[in-house]
């Protein structure tokens, strides 16, 4: 089932951020599709939507981030990670 190979995917990006130390867990809804929720535990304000979809013109799947831009290609899980990573750290004074 398709659902189930893009909950693959967000599980396998979980499973990169939980060793970057951003805290992840794929949500399962009743009416919509699945998406990951990823925060930074630092900084619990800085936190971000992703979703698991095919881009319109190809069948190859992305992550994708919630204003809905594309992110990064799913068999990059790391690249994804470092993008997001980036993305949820607090900024510093100075």
């Amino acid at each position: 089932m398709v659902s189930d190979r893009r909950v693959g995917y967000l599980e396998e990006l979980e499973h990169e951020l939980d060793t970057r130390g951003l805290v992840a867990r794929v949500v399962r809804t009743r009416s919509g599709p699945a998406f990951l929720r990823v925060v930074n535990p630092e900084a619990a304000s800085l936190a971000e939507d992703v979703t698991c979809a095919p881009a319109p013109e190809t069948r190859d799947h992305y992550f994708w981030w919630s204003w809905g831009e594309r992110m990064h290609r799913v068999d990059d899980v790391g690249g994804a990670a470092c993008k997001l990573a980036h993305v949820l750290q607090p900024l510093t004074a100075g």
